[in-house]
């Protein structure tokens, strides 16, 4: 597995090959997914969640995900991140060679039930299958399993959801083998407060070190200020998608996930080491319209640009 430590203070994920993808109707060519994650990779990103191991009559858009992670396996330092739904595509994904492998968990039984079609309790024996699985490798091949607390912050189809259940949920996921677990603000439900809240429930149930990422929408606006109200709580990894492309398709009226462009502009302007590449980053945005003309593009960094004098976070330390 990819080394996921490092020099720098915050850990951007990119989703957007995946999360991005599989929420628009258009297929993006392999060639042009290719571009788009060496750039990234290029530009400094150090973890990019590259597609989904899913059945191709559900998710055409991510067909080619084992041929994906095969090419990002051959770009150095980057950890190779993929989606899974359940056992059968853990095993894919560890055939392939994928660094990360997340098993999503609606806290949101009805939620559960539209996105993978299984109980709380059947996605509870996915992820003890996936646990034994990573077991029985050599430490050396084991990736990293984590387990994502999805619609935590509220579902669409439920409502608020309890947090006594979330807690069990959390608890159950760790005690089936995941070395951590994220939180997901599927339906973009999220506020500040309601962050801070929802981080301290879960790291009193699995501890601090058990839960260091969190995969936020900007569907209400609010989704840099979320990110800000995780990082005050010690959080170090943060999801984000090119262009704020995404959602969720199984959750209506759930769009937009953080803009990367917007997310490292704030954290680089606050002192923030990401190791990326501003201007390296907003050049990626081409390829991606290239590919996908007919798609939305947000964001307010490329629009505005860097402000006059904009020093890097790593600049101003060595100065």
């Amino acid at each position: 597995m990819a080394d996921r430590a490092s020099d720098n203070d915050i850990l951007v994920s990119e989703v957007g090959p995946r999360d991005g993808l599989q929420s628009i109707a258009a297929v993006m060519p392999t060639a042009a997914k290719k571009a788009w994650i060496a750039a990234e990779a290029a530009a400094g990103v150090r973890e990019i969640e590259v597609g989904s191991f899913v059945p191709a009559k559900l998710l055409p858009q991510l067909a080619d995900t084992a041929e994906i992670v095969a090419y990002a396996k051959t770009i150095p330092g980057l950890a190779v991140a993929v989606l899974v739904p359940n056992a059968r595509g853990a095993a894919a994904a560890i055939e392939a060679g994928a660094d990360k492998i997340t098993l999503p968990l609606s806290v949101s039984e009805t939620h559960s039930l539209a996105n993978l079609r299984r109980t709380h309790d059947q996605v509870i024996a996915e992820a003890q299958a996936i646990g034994t699985m990573i077991a029985a490798l050599p430490p050396e091949q084991r990736p990293h399993f984590e387990g994502s607390l999805s619609t935590v912050f509220g579902c669409t189809l439920e409502g608020p959801i309890p947090d006594a259940q979330i807690a069990r949920l959390a608890a159950a996921l760790m005690d089936a083998g995941c070395d951590e677990v994220g939180l997901s603000d599927t339906t973009g439900y999220a506020d500040p407060s309601a962050v801070r809240h929802m981080i301290r429930l879960v790291r009193g149930v699995v501890g601090d070190a058990a839960l260091t990422g969190i995969h936020l929408h900007n569907t209400r606006g609010l989704g840099l200020a979320n990110a800000l109200a995780a990082l005050d709580c010690g959080l170090t990894t943060l999801d984000a998608s090119l262009g704020g492309i995404g959602g969720c398709p199984f959750a209506p009226g759930a769009s937009g996930n953080i803009v990367t462009e917007d997310l490292v502009f704030m954290l680089e302007a606050m002192g923030l080491r990401t190791g990326i590449d501003i201007d390296a980053l907003l050049a990626v945005r081409e390829i991606v319209t290239a590919a996908l003309p007919d798609e939305q593009m947000f964001g307010f960094l490329p629009d505005a640009k860097l402000p006059l004098g904009f020093t890097p976070a790593a600049m101003r330390r060595a100065a």
